[in-house]
């Protein structure tokens, strides 16, 4: 009989990382768990997202801020408008650390 996988979904490993959050050990799984590279680009992603939502900065100059390309800042464009006011809101406070 062939073996499933623990973690099958999102959800679950989002579970996996609220535990670890709630056990302070977010930091060691999410190092464990992704490379140098991975952790960059999330970073820059985040960056990302926090440019757009602050709306001082074109694509291009966000683009030349981070050090990536114009596609990459419109992917993360493209994905923000498909996020609800409300779930923008709660990511900008998150980012600003308006708990």
């Amino acid at each position: 009989m062939l073996q499933q996988p623990k973690f099958t979904d999102w959800q679950a490993l989002l579970e996996l990382l609220r535990e670890a959050s709630e056990q302070d050990r977010l930091a060691m799984v999410l190092t464990m768990m992704m490379s140098s590279d991975e952790r960059e680009t999330l970073v820059s992603r985040i960056n990302i997202f926090y440019e757009l939502l602050k709306g001082d900065l074109s694509q291009r100059q966000i683009s030349q801020m981070l050090g990536v390309g114009v596609a990459t800042i419109t992917r993360g464009s493209n994905e923000l408008k498909s996020c609800t006011e409300e779930n923008k809101a709660a990511l900008m406070a998150l980012l600003l650390g308006e708990h």
